[in-house]
């Protein structure tokens, strides 16, 4: 009985690939790939954010001074940026081990806010 159920559990993860689309699956990783979801800092269509705003102290001008982190757009990378900055993550970009697959699919759908605009 444990066999069969095992079976049945295996060729049902087999098909499951077929219940969601690749750029549904994308969707999904823009929004949280990792727990930290990329829209967050590049806004909803890869046009970068303003993550955070705070006040730093200016030494040449003696004074407070607003100042604000920012991520860049994303969506106008070729695909060797791209992947680079995913799979070399600097700075304030955190790691998501992703798969050349998952990156793949991440920049398609980046690619496709372009696209949208375009029409």
């Amino acid at each position: 009985m444990k066999f069969i159920l095992v079976f049945l559990a295996m060729v049902l993860l087999s098909w499951a690939e077929d219940f969601i689309s690749s750029s549904e699956y994308a969707k999904m990783l823009y929004q949280n790939p990792r727990g930290i979801s990329c829209n967050k800092c590049h806004g909803n269509k890869g046009e970068g954010a303003i993550i955070a705003k705070y006040k730093s102290f200016d030494k040449r001008e003696n004074k407070m001074v607003e100042k604000s982190l920012k991520a860049p757009k994303i969506n106008d990378l070729d695909y060797d940026e791209f992947s680079r900055a995913l799979s070399d993550s600097k700075g304030m970009m955190p790691t998501y081990f992703l798969t050349q697959s998952e990156i793949r699919s991440l920049y398609e759908y980046v690619q496709s806010f372009n696209k949208k605009d375009k029409k």
